[in-house]
């Protein structure tokens, strides 16, 4: 249940100088309901040079508690966005994604914050092959076979699901966006060449500099979102008095890889997504599989969601299509 709240709103921001916190920052810049943010990340940052006057912002690291509890204080919204997409080390990614989240609910319990709004992914879905393509928010989110980061975040939402259940005075946010582009998509950059390699068998750079050769490429669908459309999204979690839950988000329209290879200035042949598919579930099998490589599973199965809870209980629409979002991306 929605509870009522102080007509002018502090919003607290993990990670607010990543791609979501870029495009988030903005909307609640002109947003009457909020009237102060506090933001804090590891890396130096002056809002003043994006002309940001409602925040305030601290250096800090999530994997502090205390740092944590002293930067939300008084805070009525906390938008937890910091995230590792891919790293090095799998133990300093844990304990970044998994216990810096779960330090982030606590923290925003602790300092008595009526909403914990979180970025989520489809990828909390698994790619199982008895996912129904559309899926909409009742259906399990369940671990991937392989895929650590899309382990992590179906982890993650069944820990915040019991901290919610304990703590049942904070209402819990949750958005699951595919994969996301847009000009200042850092991770996009890193994510879409590590699902697309498999397929294309070569970096995109390299790619790029063929142009006109043909590029047999499996016929795999995909969605795709843009980061301003993240951001409305989240927006409309802080200020909007919404239903708490989880929230499927994506473009309008559902692309394929093969519309991915055309833009990337490819010729690309179509062909049939079966054996691709069928060499993904194999591929995944493998013992000692490297980190990058997990990402074939993605493919193994279509991770297609289901967008209209999002359109009409939060009142979410996306303004960008995935083709432009993707072009935004590689422009």
């Amino acid at each position: 249940m929605t509870r009522a709240r102080k007509s002018k709103l502090k919003v607290a921001v993990t990670g607010p100088t990543g791609t979501f916190g870029l495009a988030l920052m903005p909307l609640l810049e002109e947003d009457a309901e909020v009237d102060h943010v506090v933001g804090i990340a590891r890396r130096a940052f002056d809002p003043a040079e994006h002309g940001w006057t409602k925040m305030g912002y601290r250096r800090g690291d999530v994997r502090d508690v205390d740092a944590l509890t002293e930067a939300f204080d008084g805070a009525d919204v906390v938008v937890h966005l910091a995230f590792l997409i891919l790293s090095g080390s799998k133990d300093t990614t844990r304990a970044i994604n998994v216990e810096g989240t779960l330090n982030a609910f606590r923290a925003a319990a602790a300092v008595g914050a009526k909403r914990f709004v979180y970025a989520s992914s489809v990828a909390a879905y698994g790619f199982h092959r008895d996912n129904p393509v559309g899926m909409s928010e009742d259906w399990a989110t369940r671990p991937a076979d392989r895929l650590f980061y899309a382990q992590e975040k179906a982890e993650l939402e069944h820990l915040l699901q019991q901290e919610a259940a304990a703590h049942p005075e904070i209402d819990l946010y949750l958005l699951r966006p595919p994969i996301v582009l847009g000009p200042n998509a850092v991770g996009a950059k890193a994510t879409l060449p590590a699902f697309l390699a498999p397929l294309l068998r070569g970096g995109v750079g390299a790619l790029r500099r063929l142009p006109g050769m043909p590029t047999l490429v499996p016929d795999l669908p995909l969605q795709l979102i843009h980061h301003d459309d993240v951001a409305e999204a989240l927006r409309l979690c802080v200020v909007g008095a919404r239903a708490p839950g989880a929230y499927n988000i994506a473009a309008d329209d559902v692309v394929s890889s093969v519309d991915v290879a055309r833009e990337l200035g490819l010729r690309p042949i179509a062909i049939p997504a079966g054996p691709v598919r069928t060499a993904a579930r194999a591929a995944v099998r493998l013992p000692y599989l490297p980190s990058g490589a997990q990402w074939v599973e993605a493919m193994s199965h279509p991770a297609i969601m289901d967008t209209t809870k999002a359109r009409t209980e939060l009142g979410w629409t996306p303004r960008h299509s995935a083709i432009a979002s993707l072009r935004a991306t590689l422009g």
